[in-house]
Parts: structure tokens; C-alpha cells; sequence
């Protein structure tokens, strides 16, 4: 393995000027024209290793890039996503700078890093002549930022001939990968009551608003920290003057669960609140959205199985559990050993400190290497 980190090493220059590349090429989510000219790039380089690529076009996003990279027969998934979070234009007020071995830039942690990774993984397998047993499919998305659904069904086939997904989203701080994701779920509640004038005549009136506060402390109930579960109704409004009792209010939810049973619990309860007063109409739309990463044995098994690699490269590899989601909460549903945020080491995903700590990249494509040699 020792030889993996090495070959690394030489390379990191090389991983710095690529990761600089990317950066470079903006492609927030809702911009398909920039996604793809990523897109473009990316299947270029794998095209040069040899990979045999694909662009599936999808409606109101990037394309996806799919590349299959040996053999026929059940592969090892490399998944990452193109888009980012930054608008365009971000590029220019907070351009790309290298200060004390961090690589400072919009998307640079999340997760273009975790492009390189995986890119310089296969060349450093190639340059050592080392081939994986299994094939590898490079599945790189458009809109894991957003929605991937409009692709949701690509992946899942995909990753349905696959014996493992190893996902390149960023580390945790101080490099964990992450072996459970909370799944999500989005709500609105839409109340409506019945105007009437609040001062002359109140007693006609059901006001939504009223409504919506018993609603919320029936919401905020469901909450359960032990559980994992929590409920948050994180936006509200409704009315339209003071002296009018409202007719209308609306709240937008957002539920997190570490478990798919749970979820669907929380899913059955909201989808059956009832009115608390009399004459008031609920209409409530939504579903679960992503479902979570579960640290189920498989999960924990190739969680192992990297523990080993890296220490046999020479560090020690934690990992963590955390809220948010990612495109590795999909494949892990289907059942598929699942093992996210192996891609570099840094902070501030979503921020605008968001950087890569540079040496990283050599030691993540050494991770990455090893363990599409172990599998």
C-alpha cells in the first residue's frame, strides 16, 4: 500500500493544478449550460484514461457522466456530484488562492476535490500497473445540490450493478468519512380559516394563524432526540392586515430521521394532523425526499475494510454520523454497502470559507486506490 501514497505524493502538484481547474469552471445547480461545460472536461480526462463514457441529458440540469472503466460484470461505483452551491459570478469576488496548504475557492471542498480524488486514484493505479478485480463506473451528478430526482432512477439502476458505492463527498473536518446520513423529508401546510373584521365582528371569523399555533406545537411533539427524529417548521406566514382575522397561513417543515421506519412514522403523522378548531380546512402536501444513510453491518464492514487500508498507508480513518444528505443515501437504501465523505479533508462546505487542506489530496487518492484494490 505504502507504494499507493508514494506515487500519490509525486503527484500532488499535478492534483493542486487540476483541483485549481475545476474550481475555475463554475456550475452551480441551476446553470445546466455550466454543469456541462464540467461536464465536458470531466469526460474528457476519463475518455484519455481509458474509460468508456457516457453523458445522459437531464431535464432543467447538467448532464450526468457515467463511465465504466474494465471489464464486464458487478462493479465498484465511484460517485460524486458536478454542481455546487455558488452562484455564478461567486468566482470572481472570491477567485481561487493557496495560503498555508489550504486551496481557498467556491466548491473546491464540496466537492470538486472529490473529483480529482477520484480521478487521480485511476491514474495512480494505472502508473503502478495495478488493476481493481472489479470494474469501476464513475458516476458523476448535476443536481445533487438541489433535486436529483430527474436522474434519481439512472442512479439506482446503475448503482443496482454495483457491489459497492464509495461516494467522494468531502470528509469530515479533520478527515472521517461518514458511515450514517439522517434521511429528509419536506412538508407545507396550507390552513385555511375564515375572515372577518377583528374589531367589529371577531366572533364570525376562524383565524388561520390560530390555527397554525396548534398545529406547530403538535409538529414540534413529533420531535424525538433520542430517536434521532426532529421536526422543524422553519418558515410561516399568513394574514394580510391586523385588524383582519386571518382567512390563510402557511408553514413549510423540514423532518430529519436516522432510520427509513421512522421516517415513514413521522410521514403517516403529518399526513394525518386534523384541524384543532372548528371550521378550519388543512391541505398538507409533500414526502420524504431522500432517505437516510443507515449504519446497517454492510455499511460497517466496508467502513472496516477502509479502516485497513489507511492504516496500512500510515493513518488512522474515523468515522462520524451526521444530517445532512447525500446522493450515498440513495444507493445505501437499495441495499448496496455504502461508504461517503471519502473525498479530501477540509471545511466550510456551503460557507464562504470553504477550503481543501492540499496535502490531503495525495493521501484520499492513496485511500481511494487501496480500497478499489482491496474490494
Amino acid at each position: 500500500m505504502k507504494e499507493l501514497l508514494i506515487k500519490a505524493e509525486a503527484r500532488l502538484p499535478q492534483m493542486i493544478e487540476e483541483l485549481k481547474a475545476l474550481v475555475e469552471i463554475e456550475s452551480p445547480s441551476d446553470s445546466p449550460s455550466d454543469v456541462n461545460n464540467l461536464a465536458a472536461y470531466l469526460s474528457n480526462r476519463l475518455d484519455k484514461l481509458g474509460v468508456k463514457t457516457s453523458r445522459i441529458p437531464v431535464e432543467n440540469g447538467g448532464d450526468v457522466v457515467i463511465g465504466r472503466y474494465g471489464s464486464e460484470g458487478q462493479a465498484v461505483m465511484v460517485l460524486g456530484h458536478m454542481d455546487t452551491v455558488w452562484p455564478l459570478g461567486t468566482l470572481a469576488r472570491r477567485p481561487v488562492k493557496i495560503e498555508d496548504d489550504k486551496l481557498f475557492g467556491p466548491g473546491s471542498f464540496d466537492m470538486k476535490a472529490g473529483l480529482v480524488v477520484a480521478i487521480h486514484a485511476l491514474e495512480i493505479l494505472q502508473a503502478l500497473d495495478r488493476n481493481p478485480k472489479h470494474p469501476i463506473v464513475f458516476f458523476f451528478s448535476s443536481l445533487e445540490e438541489t433535486d436529483c430526482e430527474p436522474y434519481q432512477s439512472v442512479l439506482e439502476e446503475t448503482a443496482r450493478a454495483c457491489d459497492y458505492v464509495l461516494d467522494l463527498e468531502p470528509a469530515w473536518p479533520g478527515g472521517a468519512v461518514k458511515t450514517e446520513r439522517k434521511g429528509c423529508a419536506n412538508y407545507v401546510l396550507n390552513i385555511r380559516g375564515c375572515a372577518a373584521h377583528a374589531g367589529a365582528d371577531p366572533r364570525k371569523g376562524i383565524s388561520a394563524i390560530t390555527e397554525l399555533a396548534h398545529q406547530i406545537q403538535m409538529l414540534n411533539s413529533f420531535t424525538d432526540y433520542e430517536q434521532g427524529t426532529t421536526v422543524n417548521v422553519g418558515v410561516i406566514n399568513g394574514g394580510i392586515r391586523p385588524n383582519v382575522v386571518p382567512d390563510n397561513a402557511k408553514a413549510e417543515i423540514d423532518v430529519r430521521f436516522c432510520r427509513l421506519v421512522d421516517g415513514q412514522a413521522i410521514d403517516s403523522k403529518i399526513k394525518a394532523l386534523a384541524p384543532h378548531l372548528t371550521g378550519a380546512e388543512l391541505e398538507i402536501t409533500g414526502k420524504i425526499g431522500m432517505p437516510p444513510l443507515e449504519r446497517t453491518e454492510k455499511v460497517i464492514a466496508l467502513y472496516k475494510k477502509a479502516q485497513e487500508v489507511a492504516s496500512q498507508l500510515g493513518f488512522e480513518l474515523g468515522e462520524v454520523s451526521t444530517g445532512g444528505v447525500s446522493e450515498a443515501c440513495i444507493t445505501s437504501a437499495l441495499g448496496i454497502p455504502t461508504l461517503d465523505g471519502l473525498g479530501a479533508d477540509g471545511d466550510g462546505a456551503h460557507a464562504e470559507y470553504e477550503h481543501v487542506l492540499l496535502p490531503s489530496l495525495a493521501t484520499r487518492s492513496a485511500l481511494l486506490a487501496g480500497l478499489l484494490l482491496e474490494l
